[in-house]
């Protein structure tokens, strides 16, 4: 699943050229996760003034209302002139005189929805529960440590729910978990200030270096120009279970927390 660095690194890609175009037309393909919210033609002849990012949801602001764009589970988007033509899992287009914006999902978890405004409840739904920014100024290390007090959940659930900081998905919340040294079995209401402090600074410098690198391509991602990324490369724990940790050389471990793969190293991770 494309997380917060593959949203960001998508966004970064293609927001400065679709700045100013003017939507010429809009082709839809078999149904997305959600409805669109409005009549194709609705979207024609505006223009798209920018592109912002909020958790895993791309939202372009439009000249009247936004579009609400998540890749699911297996999505990319590309943007440009003279694409091919469009294929069996390309379920969006958005044709403007600056070139085409068009969403390739695969499993159809995606999802592109029009809203009058962000604080419409065609927005607010998707967008009102996102906890902080991780990357912004409102994420600071006290409030942090505050939304985990009285939290029985272990920590590493409790990242990825999102409501104590959003999109801090699987790979990265393993990867945040082991440079600030905590199990992600810990409960996160026994996380003390001072390792809230550091898993705090850990979720900032793992998220800022995966987008520095394009993100992860496990599998089929790339960025609006078709680029992968390269982070997945330079993990210390996420899918190597087994391999030796580049730190301690313990083997990696591995487990299941809320159906999905954890990775740890027991030795530098500390409960």
């Amino acid at each position: 699943m494309p997380e917060l660095p593959e949203v960001e690194v998508t966004r970064l890609s293609f927001a400065g050229r679709i700045a100013g175009a003017c939507i010429t037309s809009v082709a839809l393909g078999k149904p997305l996760r959600w409805p669109l919210g409005c009549e194709t033609a609705q979207l024609l002849g505006q223009r798209v003034l920018a592109v912002r990012r909020r958790g895993k949801y791309l939202l372009l602001d439009l000249s009247e209302g936004l579009l609400l764009m998540h890749l699911g589970m297996s999505g990319s988007v590309s943007f440009g002139a003279g694409l091919p033509a469009a294929g069996k899992h390309d379920h969006f287009e958005l044709v403007t005189d600056k070139g085409t914006l068009r969403l390739h999902d695969p499993r159809r978890f995606g999802a592109v929805v029009y809203a009058g405004s962000e604080s419409d409840a065609a927005a607010q739904k998707l967008l009102g529960r996102l906890g902080v920014e991780p990357l912004g100024q409102d994420f600071d290390a006290l409030g942090f440590h505050q939304a985990l007090k009285g939290r029985k959940t272990a920590i590493k659930p409790l990242l990825l729910a999102g409501q104590a900081v959003v999109g801090v998905g699987n790979i990265y919340a393993s990867e945040a978990l082991f440079m600030a040294g905590i199990r992600p079995t810990t409960a996160a209401s026994m996380i003390s200030k001072p390792r809230a402090e550091r898993l705090h600074r850990a979720i900032r410098e793992v998220l800022a270096s995966a987008v520095s690198k394009g993100g992860s391509t496990l599998r089929d991602f790339s960025n609006a120009d078709g680029q992968a990324g390269h982070f997945q490369l330079e993990a210390m724990v996420y899918d190597r279970a087994g391999l030796p940790c580049r730190v301690c050389a313990a083997p990696i471990q591995s487990i299941r927390q809320g159906q999905r793969s954890t990775f740890y190293c027991a030795s530098c991770q500390k409960p």
